[in-house]
């Protein structure tokens, strides 16, 4: 197996001092080796997957508003001061492309990629089209390989088939020689074969199995206990 790009990640010296010194799935989460060429982190809204995500990215030296090294624009100042805690020990093996996608500012992303292209039209994964068309475009069309993609919740934008869509291509770019390190909410991106899921979530271990995730174990129950669920969710006894 190749050795991935980032090997190693040493959260330290949280302190008091910052807000995310008090998100447990922070705190639980200090020392982190990713072993497999895709890890998903998870967990319910405010542990933290989304706050280590762009932490990642920016230590890595990506716009914290996504896009790859090369993108340089700013329209607010709203990501946290992780990355100074951050210390990310790598392999010997350089990526050779990379792109970090977060599904909240996308929008400002392209925006800007279209200013800095001299032919809008080479844009391939523009505002011409949806969102989730211009993100499978961005993934099928602007990743190359051999690359480190860092993606933050992608599943917002995209249909349950367009999921599927985007764990083939994911693969492929991993036979490429790719990373893709992802936080997502999504039972069908969690299912990608020989992937590494860490859990944020304070009442489950770090590192877990697909079967053991909040996101399969609710869906498997939704799907199992459909009319039962529904009908207490709603008072319908």
């Amino acid at each position: 197996m190749r050795d991935n790009f980032i090997k190693k990640i040493l959260i330290e010296n949280l302190n008091n001092d910052t807000y995310f010194s008090k998100i447990e799935g922070l705190n639980k989460s200090q020392l982190l080796s990713f072993d497999r060429p895709i890890t998903f982190f998870t967990g319910e809204n405010g542990t933290g997957k989304s706050t280590l995500v762009e932490a990642i990215a920016v230590k890595m030296g990506f716009n914290a508003e996504g896009g790859s090294k090369n993108f340089n624009f700013s329209t607010q100042e709203t990501h946290s001061e992780l990355h100074n805690h951050l210390k990310i020990i790598r392999s010997a093996r350089r990526a050779t492309d990379g792109f970090f996608y977060r599904a909240e500012s996308f929008y400002n992303a392209i925006s800007y990629a279209e200013e800095i292209f001299d032919n809008p039209t080479d844009v391939k994964y523009g505002h011409q089209q949806s969102h989730g068309e211009s993100f499978l475009n961005l993934v099928t069309r602007r990743f190359k390989g051999n690359g480190l993609y860092i993606l933050d919740e992608p599943e917002s934008a995209l249909s349950l088939q367009r999921q599927l869509s985007l764990l083939v291509a994911i693969n492929d770019l991993i036979k490429d020689g790719s990373q893709f390190i992802i936080a997502t909410h999504s039972p069908i991106l969690l299912a990608m074969p020989d992937s590494q899921i860490i859990s944020l979530d304070p009442d489950t271990p770090l590192e877990i199995t697909y079967e053991e995730s909040k996101p399969f174990e609710i869906i498997n129950l939704f799907l199992n206990n459909r009319e039962s669920m529904l009908s207490k969710m709603l008072n319908n006894d």
